[in-house]
Parts: structure tokens; sequence; C-alpha cells
């Protein structure tokens, strides 16, 4: 059974953002020559690389709420310039709305068990997929998602 990451995306008011900020790298590396591959850089390297690279994603906290999910394709521990030890997660670029879920401010990332992540709104889930985030995130606060 896959685990995933839970992670807040800083700097990220929508899921537009996060996915505008990925295209935007993606380019940019291209037009750098380098190979045009989407990684988090994270400062700690999980303990359970195995159960996460068994199909799981990292899951995204945009304002307040678990909001999208990425697949983890990789996990690269590296140490960058100054000696320190980081890790890159290796993502599909491609980013996959889930079912809101309040989540409170927490400090780096947390492991999130199968059983525990939301499940993702499927385009053919009707009027959910279609609806505009800011709409679920209100839907969701007032306890009607």
């Amino acid at each position: 059974m896959a685990l995933h990451i839970l992670k807040l995306c800083v700097g990220c008011d929508s899921i537009a953002d996060l996915e505008e900020w990925i295209e935007w790298r993606l380019a940019d590396k291209i037009r750098h020559g380098e190979t045009p591959e989407h990684a988090h850089t994270t400062r700690m390297v999980p303990k359970r690389v195995d159960e996460i690279l068994d199909g799981g994603s990292l899951y995204w906290v945009i304002k307040g709420q678990v909001s999208s999910r990425q697949r983890i394709l990789d996990i690269r521990p590296f140490t960058d310039e100054e000696g320190i030890g980081r890790c890159h997660i290796v993502l599909d670029p491609k980013v996959v709305p889930v079912m809101p879920r309040s989540w409170r401010p927490f400090q780096g990332w947390r492991y999130l068990a199968d059983k525990d992540a939301p499940k993702d709104i499927r385009a053919g889930a009707g009027q959910l997929a279609e609806m505009p985030e800011d709409l679920r995130r209100e839907l969701r606060e007032l306890g009607l998602l």
C-alpha cells in the first residue's frame, strides 16, 4: 500500500497558481538546456522511500486545505554547494485536484497513509469537477462538502 507525503504549498493561492509555476519552471529548464523534470527540493530525506515510491503522491496544502496532489516518481538525496544534505522529490508535472480537506499549518512535511488520503476529484464527478476551486474551498469550510 502506498505512503504519501503532505506538504504546504508556500506562495500559491490556488491549484492554478501551482500549475502555472510548474509550467514556468519546466519551460525555464528547457530554455537553459536542462532536462525538463519537475522536482521539489526539501532538506529532509524521507526514511520510508520504498513505500512512497510504491504509488505515493505529494499532497499539497493550499490556503489551509489539502487541495491537490502530484504522483512521486523518484526521491534523490544530494548534498548542496554548502555541504548540506537535501533531497529532490521528483514529481509528475500533472496536478490532480482532490476533495478539499482542512489542514492546520505545520513545518516541513508529514507522511500521509493511503487510507487517510483525500480522494481525487475526477472529471466524471459532474458539477464538483466543474466547480471553481474557491467555491469548493468555501463549501468545504461551511461543511457542505
